[in-house]
């Protein structure tokens, strides 16, 4: 399984990775020239009787300043066969959301699971960081989505436990059940098959 992060430039894709793969802070983040991949081990349902480890990709594609027509083909390279749940391009699978506007109706059956991650909290200035807040909670509500606010500087704001980690791990279970649903339903005969571990 693999997740993509959106290719905008500058926005901590980069820190946001090597703090969920490595749960450390990245010292000195550069800009990514193409696609970096890095690989985070997560526990499937968790605590449960059903628990399974299990590997997934966060692809980093570096973002790319320049004319529409340049960004729209690098990101072809590696968005390849990919499904994307928002878009600002037009796409027949994707979700259309241009100029910040969008109907929130289209959210409403998105079979696509959503997690919105800021990635700079450190960098809001105590006295907007409400206002901030208010507006990606209505935002997540309107895509049907968790929510996470983290300071990419610091690992605590992803520790064991806290509600950032939790919603995390939920996150990931959707992704990896509605995988796994996919998987069924295209190809039936996966069923006959039981895993080696």
């Amino acid at each position: 399984m693999f997740l993509s992060i959106p290719y905008y430039p500058g926005v901590g894709k980069s820190s946001l990775v090597h703090l969920l793969c490595q749960n450390q802070v990245l010292g000195n983040p550069s800009w990514t020239v193409g696609c970096s991949v890095d690989v985070r081990v997560q526990d499937y349902k968790e605590g449960t009787p059903e628990e399974k480890a299990y590997y997934i990709e966060l692809w980093d594609v570096g973002g790319s300043i320049g004319s529409a027509s340049s960004v729209k083909s690098t990101r072809a390279v590696f968005y390849n066969s990919v499904n994307e749940a928002l878009n600002k391009d037009s796409s027949p699978t994707g979700v259309i959301v241009s100029n910040g506007e969008y109907d929130r109706e289209q959210f409403a059956e998105n079979p696509v699971p959503l997690l919105l991650i800021g990635t700079k909290f450190d960098q809001i200035p105590e006295t907007k960081r409400s206002e901030v807040l208010t507006r990606t909670a209505f935002l997540s509500e309107d895509f049907n989505a968790e929510e996470i606010n983290l300071d990419c500087t610091n690992p605590r704001y992803l520790a064991a436990g806290t509600s950032n980690a939790v919603k995390l791990s939920r996150f990931f279970d959707k992704v990896r059940k509605s995988a796994l649903f996919t998987v069924m339903q295209n190809f039936p005969e996966m069923h006959q098959i039981r895993p080696l571990c």
